[in-house]
């Protein structure tokens, strides 16, 4: 799944043209690199998403197509720095 889908189906960012924004301009990292929209989040992959001073760090626990708001949440785990 690209990492621009996932962050939106996942919720962590809200729409899809906004995570594919952040990617243009370097907001998302993924394993230690900046990484475009197209990249193919893996299961295990550690996230950092930029969100103005504040940086949100997720490790990706599934990648199911669709998912309802409830359960949007089981798809990643913050990890505390």
């Amino acid at each position: 799944m690209r990492v621009d889908k996932f962050l939106k189906v996942s919720r962590v960012i809200k729409r899809r043209t906004v995570a594919n924004e952040a990617c243009d301009v370097g907001r998302i990292v993924a394993n230690g690199k900046v990484v475009k929209a197209s990249y193919q989040v893996k299961i295990g992959d550690i996230l950092e998403v930029a969100f103005g001073d504040r940086t949100v760090k997720i490790e990706v626990l599934s990648l199911p197509e669709h998912v309802g708001k409830a359960e949007a949440s089981s798809m990643y785990r913050e990890i505390l720095s």
